[in-house]
């Protein structure tokens, strides 16, 4: 097969093909009602009908999705010249705020992004294990020998927990973790399908969202002061981007400060929150699954419970299922583009104004690629068949450039808490089949999830009393 295109060819003529065209729509607003009712649905119809390369339209705009390796890698390796993510995500510049990653321009978001590289070195990944593990026994300190959680609400809190740590101190997770927790969940949810279409439209979730940026930005704009009084110098990435300097020399404001913290969180918090869920979930139904991995964290555990970043690292069978859960429910079901210019890829025209995007959930459901792809199989990861290997196939983090930055912080994080939560309870699913909630762009377990735990070994300590 010949290698992917990687550069796009500006188009000297219009005799190329345009992707071929989804079936159905409305008059002059195309597929957009399919696509904010069943975002998923449409995208899956595009690939069934259209096959690697397919289109439809949104309020007079298309948009072509890009399916399968070949097809990943020729968009990807786009220059953001030609395919831009700023334009396409202007639905987070109100989240992050003006100024700042979506919403600077592409040199200025480069630099803004490598500032969080000293964040994501081993020397700190060392110490978010230490503090994802701490938080972790913490919060279960009080389960006693058994009992019941509602899974979302749960890790939720607890990733939250985690996040504010290792992303705003210990003095953030401490004073101010409450109100946090509300401004952060009124963010969340003012990122609804509609903000692709328009995303400063006058409803009460972006009214909250705006509010809820603005409380944030004067939380964080505190921390920064008290830190500066006191002379107190963190391992975290406030820390990092409060050291930062751009290449004229200049500092970070607490506005540019407040939207990448924020920006972070989004990508560790919404990762690990559904992801913890989702693993867990999958394992209690598939009992051999979770007797190799349970097996496994307890035989590294056995003599102390030392939850070390080296440690972490040789739980495979572990990480397997993580990364199983992520590619059946990937956070992000959706990757976009906004061309900037008239080009080819693949062979077909992609005009200036067109959206293009690649989808995690359709990619990781394709059979040419993932063997029986909608069978649980952490095996799939293994030796002899390591199918996460083949490039532009496995792209829960997205890839190229762009490729999410802190993919290695989320797994540990996420193996962190299910070593400390399996090596010490036993649990069960308790409640109704879990299905997706597909309301938002983080696509999480359908609440209520009630799981049952018991504390390892209390049955047999009852029987024997």
């Amino acid at each position: 097969m010949a290698p992917a295109q990687t550069t796009a060819t500006p188009l000297a003529t219009r005799s190329l093909e345009r992707p071929p065209k989804l079936k159905g729509g409305l008059p002059l607003i195309g597929h957009t009602m399919a696509f904010v009712k069943d975002t998923i649905g449409l995208l899956q119809k595009t690939y069934d009908e259209c096959g690697r390369v397919g289109r439809f339209k949104l309020f007079g705009k298309d948009m072509i999705l890009f399916t399968g390796p070949e097809a990943h890698e020729a968009l990807f390796r786009q220059p953001d010249e030609v395919l831009s993510p700023n334009a396409a995500y202007k639905m987070m510049v109100p989240v992050f705020g003006e100024g700042v990653a979506y919403g600077a321009e592409p040199a200025k978001m480069a630099e803004q992004m490598h500032m969080l590289y000293p964040a994501l070195r081993n020397n700190r990944m060392r110490t978010y294990t230490e503090i994802v593990a701490r938080e972790t026994q913490e919060t279960i300190a009080d389960w006693g020998d058994e009992g019941e959680i509602e899974a979302g609400e749960f890790f939720g809190m607890l990733t939250n927990y985690t996040s504010s740590s290792c992303l705003l101190g210990r003095e953030f997770r401490n004073e101010m973790n409450e109100e946090f927790s509300k401004v952060y969940y009124d963010l969340e949810r003012g990122i609804v399908a509609w903000g692709y279409i328009h995303p400063y439209l006058p409803i009460p979730a972006f009214r909250r969202r705006d509010r809820a940026r603005a409380r944030l930005g004067d939380m964080v704009a505190e921390i920064v002061e008290k830190r500066k009084r006191s002379g107190y110098h963190g391992e975290d990435f406030l820390q990092t981007l409060m050291d930062a300097e751009y290449s004229d020399g200049s500092k970070l404001s607490d506005h540019e400060i407040s939207g990448m913290l924020v920006a972070a969180m989004f990508a560790g918090h919404h990762t690990s929150s559904v992801t913890t869920a989702w693993t867990l979930i999958e394992l209690l139904q598939h009992p051999r699954f979770l007797g190799e991995v349970r097996n496994e964290i307890r035989a590294r555990y056995a003599d102390a419970e030392d939850y070390s970043f080296e440690s972490l690292r040789d739980l495979e069978k572990t990480e397997g299922a993580v990364k199983e859960a992520l590619r059946i429910h990937p956070p992000l079901f959706i990757l976009l583009r906004a061309a900037l210019e008239d080009c080819e890829i693949l062979g077909y025209q992609v005009k200036k104004g067109d959206w293009v995007a690649v989808s995690p959930m359709v990619a990781h459901r394709d059979p040419d690629v993932f063997e029986n792809p909608l069978e649980f199989d952490p095996d799939r990861y293994g030796p002899r068949r390591e199918e996460d290997k083949r490039p532009f196939a496995y792209i829960a983090f997205g890839g190229g450039r762009h490729k999410c930055m802190g993919n290695a912080f989320a797994i540990l994080q996420i193996k962190t808490i299910m070593a400390v939560l399996l090596n010490r309870y036993d649990f069960e699913l308790a409640g109704d089949p879990v299905e997706t909630d597909f309301q938002g762009l983080v696509l999480g377990p359908k609440p209520p999830i009630r799981i049952r735990y018991r504390r390892r070994g209390a049955t047999d300590a009852r029987l024997s009393a």
